[in-house]
């Protein structure tokens, strides 16, 4: 049974603890730069902070890109009220049902300051008022007694991000704040990691992105796929493991937590890659699930595979469940299976390779 190195306990302990909200990801980009510029021939950053790592085998070979997203959701100030409230805004795809009576940390350029997202007691509640929390409705209180004290310690535009850390539920099982998608940067870089201890077998060239600000459209993945120009993607992030109470899999298909990665079939997919990666998973005994994609995939394979002249591009997804929320859960064999998978993918590449429909 495969399980983490020591190594790779510490690097994925502290790459999911290092809080990187979209737009504010530069901590967390630090400690996966740290950790690849072992393994690297060379590394490659850019004016918004995404970064990426290289294998160079041939001039004349192909390039593959292993692609994750390092940024989690979170929330920002946006208001600091005459009673030292501060009124916050969401980053991303928060969800503000969650949100009450949270511990937060607010991450100013003086350090961390704690605060409590505030919450009206059950006792006096207006039990009429069935309307469910928006943004609008939530306050940050940090303890200050009025807007002075308070604007001494946070700034308008001050990131905010949750203190939930990594934990383990079982053996298998690990679950925590941002594993969406920063599981995504610990896979593509044991990925990388194992492809350079194999290097000799490697026919084509091999780069890792960890690109910013997917949660708010995928910009970090396209201009760093404009810039690096690789002749085939394979993405990696999140998606819904729909095996919980609540769930209708007729609905949102079926995807179980411990079954594996899920690969996508339409839209941004491309169907050779796709194809190969699928007989690549089935010849090497890694198993595997299957989503359908009828429109936009919400990834970074969207921005990726109209880059340029079109970057044949597939995307192998982590089941997570609740997803968007402190204690987004994962199982350690999928996140196996799925390295592993990416591992195999980028071997069975040719250095010649392409990937044309119509050829």
């Amino acid at each position: 049974m495969d399980k983490l190195t020591p190594d790779e306990h510490q690097f994925l302990e502290k790459l999911l603890i290092t809080p990187s909200p979209t737009g504010y990801e530069q901590a967390g980009q630090h400690v996966w730069l740290q950790y690849m510029k072992e393994l690297a021939d060379h590394t490659v950053t850019d004016a918004y902070g995404s970064a990426a790592a290289g294998l160079q085998v041939s001039e004349e070979a192909i390039t593959v890109m292993l692609e994750a997203h390092c940024d989690e959701i979170g929330m920002v100030v946006q208001h600091i009220d005459e009673q030292g409230f501060l009124w916050i805004q969401r980053i991303g795809g928060s969800d503000p049902t969650i949100a009450r009576a949270r511990k937060v940390f607010i991450h100013t350029a003086n350090g961390l300051v704690t605060g409590i997202i505030g919450h009206t007691a059950i006792h006096l509640q207006d039990r009429e008022n069935t309307k469910a929390a928006g943004w609008k409705d939530l306050f940050v209180d940090i303890g200050a007694s009025d807007r002075e004290e308070a604007g001494a310690m946070v700034t308008v535009g001050d990131p905010i991000t949750y203190c939930d850390d990594f934990e383990y539920l079982s053996d298998d099982l690990i679950a925590g704040r941002a594993l969406d998608n920063r599981i995504g940067g610990f896979i593509i870089a044991r990925a990388f990691a194992q492809l350079a201890a194999r290097r000799q077998e490697l026919k084509v060239n091999v780069l890792a992105l960890n690109a910013v600000q997917e949660e708010i459209g995928g910009f970090g993945a396209r201009m760093m796929s404009y810039r690096l120009m690789p002749d085939v993607a394979l993405v990696t992030d999140v998606t819904h493991a729909t095996d919980t109470p609540g769930i209708n899999q007729k609905e949102h298909g079926r995807v179980l937590l411990g079954g594996g990665p899920a690969v996508t079939h339409g839209s941004s997919s491309h169907p050779l890659v796709v194809r190969q990666l699928v007989d690549v998973a089935h010849k090497n005994d890694i198993t595997i699930q299957h989503e359908a994609s009828s429109v936009r995939t919400g990834t970074d394979t969207d921005s990726i595979f109209f880059t340029r002249q079109g970057i044949p591009s597939a995307l192998t997804s982590l089941p997570l469940r609740y997803m968007h929320s402190p204690v987004e859960t994962a199982s350690l064999s999928d996140i196996f299976r799925l390295s592993h998978l990416m591992v195999a993918f980028v071997l069975s590449l040719n250095s010649d390779q392409r990937f044309n429909l119509l050829n």
